[in-house]
């Protein structure tokens, strides 16, 4: 409930005035009378007041000058101003209202009509708090709302993460390593780089977080040629290519059921375009250049270099610096080469990764 008494400070260098005001409002509030600006100041050094009425023509600091003093002070910003004064020029009435004053009162003036100014411009005040609570509330419950979604999203994201390293034994750990070079290829890249402007636009826990369903469409292929100890014959490639349009089909299934894509279209650009190659010899559909998404061609440099520093049931794994090397040898062919003189920078952070990886 909303305090009675509450607190206004009366600003008038005229005695008289200041008696008469403080008489006609003590009854229904807590009055603080200053006679100058100076005054006032002190006072609100203590107070932080529900309404001021401020007079205009007084000597040192006029009430504009005030005016200006109070709406600067951040503590005080959203307190309401009237003005009461003698000057009843529309310039000077004007002036009050660009500075922020609330209401405007000519003297003389009667009781009767202070009182009921004063109270319409607290029950505004009043209004204003209340609207700003609800609303700071709503956006607190939107946040908490977001953060339950985003919470599931990820739980779910990560038991079917689960599934595919559980699936695919032999590249173990692979989806998360890759998650950690994507993170360090994307911040360099934003700092400056051609594609610092797009990915600027990106929400980068989507993308991230996204990035870990690459491989998804594994699900669905067997045992016998995922886990193949020894090179896949030709038609064994062949059928295992066919978990990007598996994993594409999963996410597009998603999609058709939900209104939410933000964190499914990276989803769906990663999962459908990662195994393409700069120069149109890449899979399922031979995109060339820059008709692959930057999101494909950023996953394709994370998921060859961990391909290649990682054993495999047909081989063994590289250094890291024959990796980089390998990378480094594929731009303008494999890769983009704006990628991979980004790589090329944090290619200290990659080795880091894995050396972290093989101690756990």
């Amino acid at each position: 409930m909303e305090n009675l008494r509450q607190k206004i400070i009366i600003v008038d260098d005229n005695m008289s005035n200041l008696t008469m005001v403080r008489n006609m409002l003590k009854t229904f509030y807590e009055v603080y009378p200053a006679p100058s600006a100076v005054k006032l100041f002190e006072i609100l050094g203590n107070v932080v007041p529900n309404l001021i009425l401020l007079d205009i023509e007084m000597p040192e600091m006029n009430g504009y000058e005030t005016m200006k003093k109070i709406k600067a002070d951040e503590r005080l910003a959203d307190v309401p101003v009237i003005f009461l004064t003698a000057k009843t020029d529309e310039s000077s009435e004007l002036k009050g209202f660009d500075l922020g004053a609330v209401d405007y009162i000519f003297k003389p003036f009667s009781a009767p009509l202070l009182l009921k100014r004063i109270a319409n411009q607290l029950l505004i005040a009043r209004q204003k708090r209340d609207l700003k609570y609800y609303a700071d509330n709503l956006e607190k419950q939107v946040h908490e709302k977001t953060r339950e979604v985003l919470n599931l999203q990820n739980a779910i994201l990560a038991t079917v993460v689960d599934l595919v390293e559980y699936r695919d034994k032999p590249t173990g750990g692979h989806i998360n390593r890759t998650s950690l070079y994507l993170k360090a290829l994307t911040e360099e890249l934003a700092k400056d780089s051609p594609y610092a402007s797009e990915i600027a636009g990106w929400n980068m826990d989507f993308f991230l977080s996204s990035a870990q369903l690459h491989d998804v469409g594994k699900i669905a292929i067997s045992d016998t040629i995922l886990n193949k100890p020894g090179k896949l014959t030709p038609d064994e490639f062949s059928i295992m290519k066919t978990h990007v349009a598996v994993g594409v089909d999963a996410i597009e299934g998603i999609m058709n059921n939900t209104d939410e894509h933000a964190f499914l279209n990276h989803a769906l650009l990663v999962v459908g375009t990662h195994h393409e190659k700069w120069d149109g010899t890449g899979y399922p559909t031979g995109l060339k250049g820059l008709d692959i998404p930057l999101e494909g061609r950023l996953m394709a440099i994370a998921d060859v270099y961990d391909a290649l520093v990682s054993e495999r049931p047909y081989k063994k794994p590289i250094s890291h610096e024959e990796a980089c090397k390998i990378i480094e040898e594929g731009a303008g062919t494999h890769f983009d080469p704006v990628l991979v003189e980004v790589f090329k920078k944090v290619e200290d952070k990659y080795k880091k990764i894995v050396r972290n990886a093989s101690s756990l």
